[in-house]
């Protein structure tokens, strides 16, 4: 680790010094250093809302770019994201040096207008998204697997919202997946039935 990386970490530990505001996640020589900052920023009412950092600074940092993920209990997941953007362009503008703590001070200034721009609009759902250590946004392919599915309508609905607020595109299967859960039990009595006359 390059001596400004540490010094900007001890740096950061003596500011973010309260109760929970600072975790280190994991140390390596090969993959660089992952910490959380909890902090607040100020939010459209002037209140503050509660914002959890998890910033990746790569062996190279700062010659390049730290990955960084934004969850807020009080932000939906489109929210997150726009937030993760803006302070990965901030970010931009201060390549080559120690940036962390500008890149937490510039949000807690601009969270409100950020959350003021329209297409991040307003929202009280739970912003669970996490997002990837790294700064590299190549292809991904995830596979989400719904079980008992009861109501197969609303689940395709809750699906494509998903993925419209997280910018995603893709593809639904639906393999061998009966109509009901009734029409599940009855096969599967069936099913029973047949293998103890076989056995019998």
């Amino acid at each position: 680790m390059a001596e400004p990386v540490r010094e900007e970490l001890s740096a950061l530990a003596a500011i973010f010094c309260g109760p929970h505001e600072w975790e280190v996640l994991s140390r390596s020589e090969t993959d660089g250093t992952v910490f959380r900052i909890h902090t607040k920023a100020e939010g459209f009412t002037d209140a503050d809302i509660p914002l959890e950092l998890v910033f990746h600074l790569p062996v190279n940092y700062p010659s390049c770019l730290p990955g960084i993920s934004v969850n807020s209990e009080q932000l939906t997941r489109a929210q997150c994201v726009t937030v993760k953007e803006k302070l990965l362009e901030q970010a931009e503008s201060l390549l080559s040096e120690p940036m962390v703590h500008e890149l937490v001070l510039w949000i807690q200034q601009n969270l409100r207008h950020i959350l003021n721009q329209p297409e991040t609009g307003s929202g009280n759902a739970e912003c669970t998204f996490s997002t990837s250590t790294t700064v590299d946004d190549g292809l991904w392919i995830t596979l989400l697997h719904l079980d008992h599915m009861r109501a197969k309508t609303k689940y395709v609905k809750t699906v494509e919202k998903w993925a419209s607020d997280l910018r995603l595109t893709g593809r639904l299967m639906f393999m061998g997946v009966p109509d009901s859960s009734e029409n599940l039990q009855s096969r599967c009595g069936l099913k029973w039935k047949e293998m103890q006359r076989e056995n019998d």
